[in-house]
């Protein structure tokens, strides 16, 4: 006999089946904490034998909630908000919750018209995506549901904000280059306003004081996020200081451009010039020559983890403060052992 069509079957076909009261069966459904493990399979092998679907409008209208959450950005166009809002959606998804987008391009007065609208279709709560890791002001004061912070964090300590932690990444990259006994260091990056830029910096030198060695230079060049800054910062660079045998890259499209200056230089790499970039960029790290060792900032899992700080909130656990998410490097041909020099 086929499965009967869900839209026949209701919880008290399920509860039956199960041998469970109504209520019993709402709760297995629902994954609360007080129904036993064996009376759960039982009601979920029920609920699957019967091709049992729940009226989320129906759930929605028992337990106060729309199963959606509003997502707000100011940059949508940019490079980490599509990597971190997949994140976020496979995990609403996970939990059949929808999200509603809305980019307020940066701009002040479209930001509050979208809080008004996302608040008018009655979200559970706000997930708040910033274009850098950079402060901004809270939202939080405007808005009465949960709101997490991610890739931005609130100026407001009692927020919750998930960053990536660039701190960690540059010290991903430096240990690397001193693990291959690379000891002519050089950092190449973007503007000095950026707080990501500055606070790679401040791990790279304490790496570098860790083992001794000098920052080439005596200070990182800062510049554009570009790659006509990486080759005219390169070829500054090793004009001066020749003896340079690694260069640390604030992005990827520096590194490229790096890479293009130090082969027009009739340098090798990895041989002479080991080079790592940051963020992968996987259009610029997989076609650079040769591919480009760099960090990534697991910005999908930056978007799951806001995600479940938000489920966290929506169930009575708010959290405050900052999380500062791992980066991972990823090795490829751009960095190697260093040469023996005669």
């Amino acid at each position: 006999m086929g499965r009967q069509r869900s839209q026949s079957v209701t919880l008290s076909d399920v509860a039956r089946l199960a041998g469970v009261s109504v209520a019993t069966a709402s709760k297995a459904l629902n994954a609360r904490d007080e129904v036993a493990p064996e009376t759960r399979r039982r009601v979920l092998q029920a609920a699957d034998e019967l091709s049992f679907q729940p009226n989320v409008l129906a759930r929605g209208l028992i337990s106060g909630r729309t199963r959606t959450v509003g997502l707000l950005t100011d940059e949508l166009a940019g490079r980490f908000s599509i990597p971190i809002l997949l994140g976020v959606e496979n995990a609403l998804g996970n939990e059949q919750m929808s999200v509603l987008l809305c980019d307020a391009r940066g701009d002040a007065i479209r930001r509050q018209h979208y809080i008004r609208t996302l608040l008018a279709r009655q979200v559970d709560g706000f997930i708040v995506l910033g274009d850098s890791n950079d402060l901004r002001p809270s939202l939080t004061r405007d808005i009465p549901v949960p709101v997490v912070y991610v890739y931005g964090e609130s100026d407001d300590p009692g927020d919750l904000s998930v960053l990536a932690d660039d701190e960690d990444g540059a010290r991903l990259a430096t240990e690397h280059l001193v693990s291959l006994g690379r000891q002519r260091i050089a950092h190449i990056t973007g503007p000095e306003a950026y707080r990501a830029a500055r606070d790679r910096v401040a791990s790279l030198r304490k790496v570098l004081a860790a083992a001794g060695l000098p920052l080439v230079g005596g200070d990182p060049l800062y510049g554009e996020w570009s790659q006509r800054w990486g080759r005219n910062a390169a070829k500054m660079l090793l004009t001066a200081n020749p003896e340079i045998d690694a260069i640390f890259c604030g992005n990827d499209q520096i590194a490229t451009g790096v890479a293009n200056t130090v082969r027009e230089l009739g340098r090798q790499i990895p041989d002479d010039v080991s080079i790592i970039g940051y963020d992968n960029w996987h259009e610029f790290a997989a076609d650079c020559q040769p591919p480009l060792t760099t960090v990534d900032l697991n910005l999908q899992q930056l978007g799951a983890t806001a995600v479940k700080h938000l489920f966290a909130a929506l169930d009575g656990q708010p959290a405050s403060g900052v999380i500062r998410q791992p980066c991972r490097l990823v090795v490829r041909d751009s960095t190697g052992p260093a040469t023996r020099r005669e």
